[in-house]
Order: C-alpha cells, then sequence, then structure tokens
C-alpha cells in the first residue's frame, strides 16, 4: 500500500489545496476527462474543498458511457446467436440496450462470459473450434493495446473462429469537440493518465496552443488531481495554455513505444458515434485492411443496426459537461443504479453512479444542485 497511501495523504492534500485557494482570483471551469477521476474527485469530496470560484465539469471519459447504443444492440444481436462464445469484461454485461442487457441474453440461454483480458477469449477459440468466440473490445487508447494484441495473436495462429467488435474511442478529437461546441465553457483539461502512458502527450501540445486552453496530465489518486488542479489554476491565472505533465511517473510525452506499434499495425482511425453526442470525425479505430476478417461486426452481418436513446435520459448533456447528474430530471427517480436509463448510471467510471453512490443528491423540490 505504500505507494497508494502516500498519494493519500491528507495533510499534503489540504496544503495543496490551500495553494489553490491562495492563487485562485475567479471563477475558473475545469474539465477532468477520465470518468475515473470523477469517481476518484466524488468519493474523496475533492470538489467541496475547493474554493468556490472553481468548478469541476466532468467530461466524456468513461469508455463504457460512450459506447453507442446501437453497438451495445449489435452486442446483444451477435451474443443471442447459436454457436457464439461472447467474451465480455463484467463492466458491460448490464450496460442497457434496446431490449435489455447481457446479463439478459445469458439468462435466454446466450453463451455470455466475463473474462479479464482478450487473450483469454483467444484461448476460448483455441479450445472451442466448433464455436464462434467475440470480444466485445471497447474503449480509449488505454486497452485497445491488449485489444490489438488478441487479434494479432489470433491471425497468427490462424484461428478462423474468433473475431471483436470494436468500439474503440480517441481522447484528443473530443476535446476538440468539446471547445469548438457551442456555448462551451471550459477553460482547462485534466487528461487521462492512463491514456497518455499509451499515447504519450504529443498530440495535446496543438490543442492547447490552438484553443489558448491548459492541459494538465495527471493520475487518479487524490493528491494526483490535487495536483492537477493546483498546475491548470496556476496558468490559468497567469494567462498561460502548455500541457504540462503532473504524472511523470507513469507518462513521457511519445508513450509506450511498442504499444503504438501494434495499434498502428491492427488498427486504422475512423468516424466514430460517440453516445449522447453524436459522430465525431477521426475518433476512434477500426481494425485495419490487414486484420477486417476478425471483425465481428461483419461476419455477424450486424452493421445494419440502428436505435434511439431514451427521451429521458440527458447522459449526452452530462457527458458533455452541460449538465451535472444531478440535474437530470430522471436521476435517482426513472433512473437508478438498479433500473438504467443509460451507461453513465451503471458504468463503474460513469458520472451518474458516481453521484448516485456518493450521495450527490438534488435539494427536495430542485431540479439539481449542481
Amino acid at each position: 500500500m505504500k505507494y497508494l497511501s502516500e498519494f493519500r495523504d491528507g495533510e499534503i492534500a489540504r496544503r495543496i489545496a490551500g495553494e489553490i485557494r491562495r492563487i485562485t482570483t475567479r471563477h475558473w471551469a475545469i474539465m477532468e476527462v477520465c470518468g475515473g477521476q470523477t469517481h476518484s474527485i466524488i468519493r474523496n469530496g475533492i470538489d467541496q474543498l475547493l474554493p468556490p470560484e472553481l468548478e469541476l465539469i466532468h467530461g466524456p471519459g468513461c469508455p463504457v458511457c460512450v459506447t453507442p447504443l446501437e453497438v451495445i444492440d449489435k452486442a446483444l444481436a451477435i451474443a443471442a446467436q447459436r454457436g457464439v462464445i461472447f467474451c465480455s469484461f463484467g463492466d458491460m454485461l448490464r450496460v442497457p440496450g434496446t431490449g435489455g442487457d447481457l446479463f439478459r441474453v445469458k439468462s435466454e440461454g446466450g453463451d455470455v462470459r466475463v473474462v479479464y483480458s482478450p487473450l483469454d477469449a483467444v484461448n476460448l477459440a483455441r479450445a472451442n473450434p466448433s464455436k464462434e468466440v467475440v470480444f466485445f473490445g471497447i474503449g480509449f487508447e488505454t486497452t485497445a493495446p491488449a485489444n490489438a494484441m488478441s487479434v494479432y495473436a489470433a491471425k497468427r495462429e490462424g484461428l478462423k473462429n474468433f473475431s471483436i467488435l470494436v468500439s474503440h474511442m480517441l481522447v484528443p478529437p473530443a476535446i476538440e469537440a468539446i471547445m469548438t461546441s457551442p456555448g462551451n465553457r471550459i477553460q482547462a483539461f485534466l487528461a487521462a493518465g492512463h491514456v497518455c502512458s499509451v499515447m504519450g502527450y504529443r498530440e495535446y501540445l496543438p490543442l492547447a496552443a490552438r484553443f489558448r486552453t491548459p492541459i494538465v496530465v495527471t493520475g487518479f489518486e487524490p493528491l494526483d488531481i490535487f495536483e492537477g488542479i493546483r498546475r491548470a489554476v496556476g496558468q490559468l491565472e497567469r494567462g498561460e495554455a502548455s500541457v504540462e505533465n503532473a504524472y511523470t511517473r507513469a507518462v513521457t510525452i511519445d508513450g509506450n513505444l511498442p504499444a503504438r506499434k501494434i495499434l498502428a499495425e491492427v488498427f486504422e482511425v475512423t468516424d466514430r458515434v460517440w453516445r449522447g453526442i453524436g459522430v465525431l470525425r477521426k475518433s476512434g479505430w477500426r481494425l485495419s485492411a490487414a486484420y477486417r476478417d476478425f471483425d465481428a461486426e461483419v461476419r455477424f452481418a450486424v452493421s445494419n443496426i440502428s436505435s434511439r436513446e431514451s427521451s429521458l435520459c440527458h447522459s449526452g448533456e452530462v457527458l458533455q459537461g452541460a449538465m451535472k447528474p444531478n440535474q437530470c430530471p430522471a436521476f435517482g427517480k426513472e433512473c437508478t443504479p438498479r433500473k438504467p436509463l443509460g451507461a453513465t448510471m451503471v458504468s463503474s467510471e460513469g458520472a451518474c453512479a458516481a453521484y448516485y453512490n456518493h450521495g450527490r443528491f438534488p435539494a427536495p423540490g430542485m431540479v439539481g444542485n449542481g
């Protein structure tokens, strides 16, 4: 626990919080991109220790949350087919599609299995040659190298019964979309350290320069986040806009070069639909031409599935930072972790789940309390 506890030191946290209060002279709106950071902020009450002039806005960095409804429906359609072993990480099983979730498919006889690595799915394909084994490959740049490696390994072994349903998103285009959206009020970003540990942060340099917006790469422990906020506020108060790396124990400017090499071979950049947001150009990955035979969407002919979001769910506004979770009229009423309307309420990194699980409910008689 040594290397965790040293980044949770209460005395140091109070000292950094005091420094943030000292240097803050006006209102600033800072977005933490990553859902893991959101949960750390709410769980540890970090936002409640900051000066009232500072507003933390929760961003779209929850991979489960931004996986579009139509992709969930494609997963359900594939998983329900006879002769298919459908493999997923556990956090996707309760994400609602139009007609249920993967748990419901499993209860109705579908062979849905939780795995802990995409290579577990490759092993299942090897052990079950008469079955079609499909892995649900979602996430940002963080999970992509392992997913790419599974496809690479399957091709090298000549496994014809393995495929992957891909829904990979890229963070920099999301930041660009937020900064160019009407009514945007974000003035600085906390970038996700685990994404940058893979990709580095060179891609963020032109974004900071173009939009004159500070971007601070930071981690997920309380002291990481406090330090990221301190650096962001410092830049804002000085009128600066650069990329700072506050997570040097895990991140370098160019990231993990072997991981990036396998990503460049297996995937290619494509337009992607983000749940609740819409299509963002060049914001995701799909399998490259050399690995297209492993595309489950093509293999199972589910490309034409389209879906419509619930009119009660405002997860799109939450993901874009336009609304706090407890400002949604359905929060804690029609939408709860047991009966979620959207992925932001069920995902372990979803902002709505963080607010619900840590008691951030709106005051009685109010739509929300921000």
